[in-house]
């Protein structure tokens, strides 16, 4: 029943900037932690950044943090994920991912369909 529905992904250049949006379908997104994670070929599954419930907790990779920015609007059942200062190194197929509790256990249970983040040298 829950949907999750991802844009924003494309090409950039080094430097430059993307913002990720996920939208829950079916469920109101208030109550559930969310994730974002990546991944590119040949390497594991990275977790980007997360956001509880409310908002008032969260955390970044070491990779990423300075640089991007997690934010949630419950009212639009809608997670962000601002990027700044892309590196080629954060090409990746993005995820988000979603569930109740999720944070405390690292089970996800809801999950988009990713959108392709490139950054060109």
């Amino acid at each position: 029943q829950v949907q999750l529905v991802e844009s924003g992904g494309g090409l950039v250049q080094t430097g430059g900037s993307l913002r990720l949006s996920c939208v829950q379908i079916g469920r109101a997104l208030s109550s559930f932690d969310v994730a974002w994670f990546r991944q590119a070929p040949g390497k594991e599954r990275e977790r980007v950044s997360t956001i509880n419930w409310d908002g008032g907790r969260t955390t970044y990779a070491e990779s990423v943090k300075g640089r991007f920015t997690i934010s949630r609007d419950n009212a639009k059942n809608t997670v962000y994920l601002q990027m700044d200062n892309l590196e080629p190194v954060d090409t990746a197929v993005y995820y988000c991912a979603t569930g109740i509790g999720s944070l405390l256990v690292d089970r996800w249970a809801h999950w988009g369909q990713g959108t392709q983040v490139t950054v060109s040298s």
